[in-house]
């Protein structure tokens, strides 16, 4: 048996009561890079941990050597815990792994989790959609497979003044990218919060306006953009 289960964003307090139990009780866990260390010490002592990330363009491993390690361990009567970050069917490549399952007839469950921009939202305690402000909630990634279009160009078709988007591993040309959005039809006055490694001790966020967002000082990797006049994060308490 394979579980496809999302890891949440990095705090293991938002993991699901599923998430949690499959991690005490799975024989082989293939984990993302970006689940963090404080979950993987939820897993049971006997666990196989083989970790299976595939960072900045250059893999340590490939979606085929994942699949060649979920069709070994599961051929061999283990438990298979695929563990990704956030949830396994947002920007996660689940789709191909559901595939392969499929086509070699392995059974698999599949287990939802908190993607980073509800756990942003509810962090920063500003909605993603509002009655007033926006209709429309948008996810999209500026990560393509090889040959596809870069994000600015499908922006129009779908971008509403009434609209939040979500944009998940923007990549680091922040000035390129804030002008690319910005030429696409978003007015540069739009709020805009950068937040680095969500949910994590390290988590940074930057406050900003598209059109200042080039020269914002954005935290590092991962990070997730929200754009649209519903976002209004509250202002930190004053130092005491």
């Amino acid at each position: 048996m394979v579980y496809l289960v999302g890891a949440g964003p990095g705090d293991p307090s938002l993991l699901t009561l599923r998430a949690a139990e499959l991690l005490k009780t799975c024989d082989v866990i293939l984990p993302d890079d970006l689940v963090s260390d404080a979950i993987l010490d939820l897993a049971s002592p006997t666990a196989l941990i083989i970790p299976v990330g595939k960072r900045c363009g250059q893999p340590r491993i490939t979606q085929a050597g994942i699949h060649a390690l979920m069709l070994e361990h599961a051929g061999n009567h283990n438990s298979v815990l695929r563990l990704k970050s956030g949830d396994p069917l947002i920007f996660g490549r689940a789709g191909e792994e559901i595939a392969f399952l499929r086509e070699h007839n392995i059974p698999f469950e599949i287990v939802p989790g908190i993607t980073a921009a509800f756990a942003i939202a509810a962090t920063l305690q500003t909605p993603l959609t509002d009655r007033s402000s926006a209709s429309k909630l948008i996810l999209a990634t500026a990560h393509h497979a090889a040959g596809k279009v870069h994000l600015a160009p499908a922006i129009p078709s779908i971008w509403e003044q009434e609209a939040t988007l979500v944009l998940y591993m923007p990549g680091r040309d922040f000035p390129a990218l804030a002008t690319s959005l910005i030429d696409s039809g978003i007015p540069p006055t739009t709020p805009c919060v950068a937040v680095s490694k969500a949910s994590t001790p390290d988590e940074h966020t930057t406050t900003t306006t598209l059109e200042h967002l080039g020269t914002a000082e954005v935290g590092p990797a991962p990070v997730l953009l929200l754009i649209g006049q519903a976002i209004q994060p509250i202002s930190p308490p004053p130092e005491s």
